[in-house]
């Protein structure tokens, strides 16, 4: 392959596509030269291309006659072939490189592309020649994973990973409303809510055949008490401890009647004890659990699942699950899963199979949760007034905002939850008031710093051009994942942030949104606020009904809506389209699809 790429150097440099494989002048200096290495490397190095056809070496002989080369194949067709080598091999990521690095000036990418989508999908495979038959499920994602520690986890797609290999106390069931068991079978408190037992089911095994037990779930739960981002999960909590190999009894310090559902989150995902006597760095390369799948690779450009046979609740049907870490600027081409299996969260009136859709499953759904504005009150500046940051709650209009951009944009947002959406109205646009909430903050023309993933990119450049409009000059800055491996370094020197939240476990998702170590709000919220809504959460755990809970919630929520900390945007439609033959596939509360569930039904 280095011999491939050094093909690709020299016929960019020399005019390869101009000359129409005639050959063209090159002294062996100037190929040296552009191959970083000695001439007597070059010579070797055009011995190897002559060796395996690509090029003609005609040496100069004589005063005056210089050294031509002659490329015998065509760029294009020769960077496609390789980049589509290097994918069947894995390693996607090299494929873009190579694309990025030669493709310019040809249709190499986009013919890629065209060809990586008929790569995806589900793959099943008939048993022969003493191999079983296989079932597997390949699709691209297009984030890179920031990390596999439930202690750590902060985005949806991690979330969703995690619950691929690792298994809660219990789970909450959305279909039946209610928490069900999981590696424990049953658990109780006391009437205070201050002290919860857990009794937990026999023959769970880890991915490497180790038994769960009580030794597992308090290595865990005082793991995550320590310096983590979620160790919220834990707020309270005194004391964790073994009653036996298979019963553990938790202590707190206040109330909790919502301790169980806590125990549901991702989060609190069990590993094992010690992390089964494995370095911290190594079982993090390729963790350990007892969920439904264990990690057979991670790489930068692939994720790739095995089915965990000997799974409690049943082996997966897919043996398993590839995940091609796609580049970021491939978000928005032609890549998906036509095949089978199409995760498309983007909805902009195209159905991404055309005249194939009339067979097809759809799944919509809207998500829970939303888009939104937050200050930093942790930063002087103009955001500090309430004034200004009302005012600039009035120029956002989001109904003109979901009108104008659309796409997966379908509900401007008066809150974290559709349902508070849905019943409520944008005002009419008042530009007296507008005027008035300036001339009250005493704005003096300063920039806004303005920091945006660049997928909110054209959320945030509709921002800017409406703030310009009233002579409100921000500063954007877009970032990338792979330019931040820490989600709060970006924002940290920012006056507003755009972010997205999905809350996949409801009532305990609102208040991670508040107390995770990583979220925008404790980043942002100054310390008065954030004890003051500490409160609050406390009040709200020690109620009694969901509606109580519910309440609490709600007087945090409409507190930082009202003096315009946060300036809610929109909600977001979720669609996945399906293949007729999959089947046991809904979207879990991530918006994702649990892969435990899905099977392919043969057709005929």
């Amino acid at each position: 392959m280095i011999t491939a790429e050094r093909y690709l150097t020299l016929y960019e440099r020399f005019g390869g596509e101009t000359s129409e494989g005639l050959p063209v002048e090159a002294t062996l200096e100037e190929l040296s030269e552009t191959l970083y290495c000695t001439p007597r490397n070059a010579k070797l190095i055009l011995h190897r291309l002559e060796d395996e056809g690509l090029i003609e070496w005609i040496p100069g002989r004589g005063r005056g006659n210089r050294s031509r080369i002659a490329f015998k194949v065509q760029k294009e067709s020769f960077l496609l072939d390789l980049s589509q080598c290097h994918a069947e091999q894995g390693d996607y990521k090299q494929s873009f490189e190579l694309l990025q690095s030669y493709g310019e000036g040809t249709q190499a990418k986009p013919k890629f592309l065209e060809w990586l989508n008929g790569q995806f999908g589900y793959r099943k495979e008939e048993a022969r020649d003493g191999i079983p038959a296989c079932d597997t499920l390949r699709f691209p994602v297009y984030k890179p994973v920031t990390t596999l520690d439930p202690a750590q986890v902060n985005y949806a797609f991690d979330a969703h990973l995690v619950r691929q290999l690792f298994d809660r106390l219990l789970r909450f069931d959305a279909e039946l409303g209610k928490i069900v068991p999981l590696l424990a079978h049953y658990w109780t408190s006391n009437p205070e809510a201050t002290e919860w037992t857990f009794y937990l089911r026999k023959g769970v095994r880890f991915h490497d055949g180790r038994e769960l037990t009580a030794k597992d779930v308090v290595y865990t739960l005082e793991r995550l008490r320590g310096d983590t981002q979620n160790r919220w999960l834990l707020r309270g909590v005194e004391r964790v401890e073994p009653l036996g190999s298979r019963v553990v009894c938790i202590q707190l310090s206040r109330p909790n009647r919502i301790f169980d559902r806590f125990m549901c989150s991702c989060a609190a995902s069990i590993l094992p004890a010690e992390l089964g006597g494995i370095d911290e760095a190594e079982f993090w390369r390729l963790p350990i659990g007892s969920g439904p799948f264990r990690l057979v690779s991670h790489s930068s450009h692939c994720i790739e699942l095995a089915a965990h046979a000997a799974y409690h609740e049943g082996r997966p049907y897919l043996d398993g699950v590839d995940m091609i870490i796609m580049p970021e600027d491939c978000a928005s081409s032609p890549v998906g899963m036509p095949e089978v299996l199409v995760l498309h969260h983007e909805v902009d009136g195209r159905h991404p199979l055309g005249k194939h859709r009339e067979n097809w499953q759809t799944l919509t759904q809207l998500c829970q949760g939303c888009t939104m504005l937050t200050w930093n009150l942790r930063r002087p500046g103009s955001q500090q007034s309430e004034a200004f940051r009302r005012a600039v709650r009035m120029i956002l209009n989001t109904r003109e905002l979901v009108s104008e951009l659309g796409g997966d944009r379908v509900l401007p947002a008066f809150g974290f939850r559709p349902e508070t959406s849905q019943s409520r109205s944008v005002e009419p646009f008042r530009p007296e008031r507008v005027k008035t909430a300036l001339r009250e903050s005493h704005y003096d023309g300063s920039a806004i710093r303005f920091a945006a993933h660049e997928k909110f990119e054209a959320d945030a450049r509709w921002i800017v051009a409406r703030l310009a409009q009233w002579d409100i000059a921000v500063e954007l800055k877009l970032f990338t994942w792979e330019d931040t491996p820490c989600y709060a370094n970006p924002f940290m020197d920012a006056d507003l942030t755009i972010s997205g939240i999905v809350f996949s476990e409801d009532e305990v998702c609102e208040i991670e949104t508040y107390e995770h170590g990583d979220c925008v709000f404790r980043s942002y919220l100054d310390d008065e606020r954030l004890d003051w809504i500490c409160g609050r959460i406390d009040d709200a755990l020690r109620s009694d009904t969901e509606p109580c809970r519910r309440q609490h919630l709600k007087v945090i929520e409409e507190h930082l809506r009202d003096e315009a900390s946060v300036i809610f945007l929109h909600h977001k439609e979720l669609r996945t389209y399906l293949h007729p033959s999959v089947r046991g596939v809904t979207l879990n509360t991530l918006g994702w699809i649990d892969f435990k569930d899905i099977w392919l039904e043969q057709m005929a």
